[in-house]
Parts: structure tokens; C-alpha cells; sequence
């Protein structure tokens, strides 16, 4: 058996594990997420490496070099309800390999160090990136401290529940701070469609898009649908769906190939949800991620001038609510380099893409060199059952990222 092969077993038996027939439970902080620590541990453990938490959950292993200067693999277990088999510990499994790799009786010439990253999809509490922000130091403890779940459990319970403080998380930005640390490497299945329709197997991700998320209240006057002419209506509905199909159109004008741009409506909430009532309130919430800077910024001002425009033709008013905005990430030039060499050497070829989803590697982008590497996915699909890649374009994406791994290590062995 192969290396990428044994990869793929490990998944396999990971499934098994900790899934339903409704798909995997590997939801942060819960039972089953403690069951897959508790076989990552297993597997590390057969390395003769040990996992060691920081302060925010988020679980460490070190494989001691000749040098201090580190290379860090990191991804993440845990993963929604009903979730799918390779998403986030694609890259963690794919981590243990790569330290198994390493792992033949002779110090590697650089440090090398996988971590799990603790409740990456806030699936359960609503806040992502939760353990790599409280390392990055990005983490603000105002905006999680009152969270609960949908069946009203604190997150400082939950935390607490799993050995952590929540005062306390900030404390894994001190952990990072003692990293010499000179790279980031991070492997994920793509979760889109994008390199399926191409006929790829392995992309090179260059960024994390940048995201502003809002709320918009429009308010207008509720009244009775069959008394009301239609041109004395303040319908408040209407003025919140001419400004969604609106912010579609701004994303499709800013979308351009290879870089494309994204807006989503998500939410929508109307009062008094009546049929027989004209809406006088309409909530919707508004996504939109892109990964140039100037264009987030351009789509945001042109969204907010459709929400007046159209609040005003309808005889109602808008109201912006700030969800959250994180900038957009660029990865690093020469561990993109590397990784395209990589994977020119599996494929004849290096598809470059950028990522819609948020990963933990974003979080550590102010901190060190960072690059992605994707696999396809199947349909595109992601966050559900039928989530699922070709085994073939697995293996040929573990490949290229043991490569890249390779090259990254006779880089930074190589800085002075």
C-alpha cells in the first residue's frame, strides 16, 4: 500500500467511525468530534508522537528537527451535521502521513508540526475559525462570550466541557508566538464545482476571498393585501427582494474568470408573514466575498446604493446591520511557486483558483507564508452525505501535496 492510498484507508476508517447513514457527526465540541481526537491521538501515538492542546483546543504534534525554523500542516476534524467524509480532515489525516513520511529514525533538517484546529465550522455555535483566530490573536472574546446553541447551551460550557477556559483561548496566540515558524500548509477538497468542470484533479489555491456580511432591515407599513392598491402599498418585501436581485447583478458585472466574485442572500425574514397582509418589515441577509480588496469594497457601496434606491421607490426605509468582514488573503508567491511545481510534476499542469470558503489558513496569513492545496469535489457538493472525490483524484492530490511538502522543507532548511 501507498502512501496515498494508506491515506485514503484512514479516511475510510474514520468515516466508519464517527458517521451515520446521514453522514459524519464530527460536530466541534461534542461526543463524536472527542471520538475522532481520540483516533487522531491513536495514530499519532503509532509515529511515537504525542498531541498536545493549547489553550483554545486546538491539538498539536511535533516531529523535532535538525533546525528550530517550522514547517506547520494544519486542517481541521470537526465538521458540520450530517457533514461529509473529507471535509477539513482531508488535510489532517493527509498531516499524519506526512509526518509518518518523516518519521524514519533520522531528525527531518526542519521542525515540522501538524495541528488540528478547534471548531473551524462554528457549525454548532455560529462563530468559524473559532481555535486558528484565538491563535492568530484575531479573536475577539466580546463577540463569542454570550453564544449559545440552537438548544441553548453556552459555548463556555461546551468549552468547558472539552477542558477549555474560555478566558483563556487567547492564550494560543502565545503558543503560535513561540513557533519559528516558516511556513503554512494546508490541503482541503475544493468544495465547488470549479475544478470538476475543468477535468481536475488538484488545484493551487492563491487566496481566501475577503467577506462582508450585513443584516438590512427595510420597514415600510403592513397592511391588508385586498384593500390596499398595489401603488399605495410600503411594501417592504418587495423593496428587499429588488435589492437581492440587484446585488446578484453586481456580483455577475465584478465576476471575472479564474477570480470570480460571490453575493448570496441567505436569510430572509418578513412580518407579519400573513397572506393576507402587505409586509411592513423584511430582514435579508447579504454575503459577499471577493478576493480583490478595491472590488469587496465597490460591490459593498453599490449593494448599500440599490438597498436606498430601492427602499425609497417603495415608500420604505433600509437599515444596515454589520455581521463581520475579514480582508481578503493572498497566499504567499514563493510557496505558490512551489506548490505549482509540485503539482505540475503529478499533473503536467498547475490549476490556479482562489477559495470561496473561509479555511484556518486565513487566520494565519499575518503570521507566515501560506499556501492551499485543493482537490476536486464531486458535483461540487460540500456540507452534506453525498460529499465525495474520486479516489483517484485523491490520490493524486495527496501526492502533489507530499511533493510540495518536500520542496517547502529543502526551502526553509535552506533560510538563513
Amino acid at each position: 500500500m501507498n502512501e496515498a492510498q494508506r491515506v485514503i484507508q484512514d479516511l475510510r476508517e474514520l468515516a466508519r467511525l464517527t458517521s451515520t447513514p446521514e453522514g459524519a457527526q464530527r460536530v466541534a465540541w461534542g461526543p463524536v468530534w472527542r471520538e475522532a481526537r481520540a483516533w487522531f491521538r491513536t495514530k499519532v501515538a503509532e509515529l511515537g508522537l504525542e498531541t498536545k492542546p493549547d489553550a483554545a483546543g486546538n491539538l498539536w504534534v511535533t516531529l523535532p528537527g535538525e533546525s528550530a525554523r517550522t514547517i506547520i500542516m494544519g486542517s481541521h476534524l470537526d465538521c458540520v451535521p450530517n457533514g461529509g467524509w473529507l471535509d477539513g480532515c482531508f488535510g489532517v489525516v493527509a498531516g499524519i502521513e506526512a509526518l509518518r513520511r518523516y518519521s524514519n529514525g533520522q531528525k527531518p533538517p526542519v521542525t515540522l508540526k501538524l495541528v488540528d484546529w478547534a471548531d473551524e465550522e462554528g457549525a454548532r455555535f455560529g462563530r468559524s475559525l473559532l481555535g486558528s483566530s484565538a491563535a492568530a490573536g484575531s479573536l475577539q472574546l466580546k463577540d463569542v462570550e454570550a453564544l449559545k446553541d440552537r438548544q441553548g447551551t453556552r459555548l463556555v460550557d461546551a468549552l468547558a466541557e472539552n477542558g477549555v477556559e474560555l478566558a483563556r483561548v487567547l492564550e494560543a496566540n502565545k503558543t503560535l508566538k513561540l513557533i519559528d515558524a516558516r511556513a503554512y500548509l494546508e490541503l482541503h477538497i475544493e468544495q465547488g464545482p470549479v475544478l470538476e468542470s475543468m477535468k481536475k484533479p488538484t488545484g493551487v489555491v492563491i487566496g481566501t476571498f475577503g467577506v462582508e456580511r450585513h443584516m438590512m432591515k427595510f420597514t415600510g407599513q403592513a397592511a391588508h393585501s385586498g384593500s390596499t392598491p398595489i401603488p399605495m402599498r410600503r411594501d417592504a418585501f418587495l423593496a428587499a427582494a429588488q435589492t437581492a436581485l440587484a446585488c446578484r447583478e453586481i456580483g455577475l458585472r465584478y465576476s471575472k474568470p479564474g477570480a470570480g466574485v460571490v453575493c448570496t442572500v441567505g436569510v430572509v425574514n418578513v412580518e407579519p408573514k400573513i397572506v393576507t397582509a402587505v409586509p411592513g418589515v423584511c430582514e435579508i441577509s447579504l454575503d459577499q466575498r471577493a478576493l480583490d480588496a478595491s472590488v469587496l469594497a465597490s460591490m459593498n457601496r453599490e449593494a448599500r446604493e440599490a438597498s436606498e434606491r430601492f427602499a425609497k421607490e417603495n415608500g420604505v426605509t433600509v437599515e444596515w446591520k454589520h455581521l463581520w468582514h475579514i480582508e481578503p488573503r493572498p497566499f504567499d508567491p514563493k510557496l505558490l511557486a512551489l506548490c505549482e511545481e509540485a503539482v505540475r510534476e503529478e499533473t503536467g499542469e498547475a490549476t490556479r483558483l482562489p477559495s470561496g470558503p473561509l479555511h484556518d489558513a486565513a487566520e494565519m496569513v499575518p503570521h507566515m507564508p501560506v499556501v492551499m492545496l485543493f482537490s476536486s469535489s464531486s458535483r461540487g457538493l460540500s456540507h452534506c452525505k453525498e460529499e465525495d472525490t474520486p479516489e483517484s483524484h485523491l490520490e493524486t492530490t495527496i501526492r502533489s501535496f507530499l511533493r510540495l511538502l518536500d520542496k517547502t522543507v529543502a526551502h526553509v532548511a535552506s533560510l538563513k
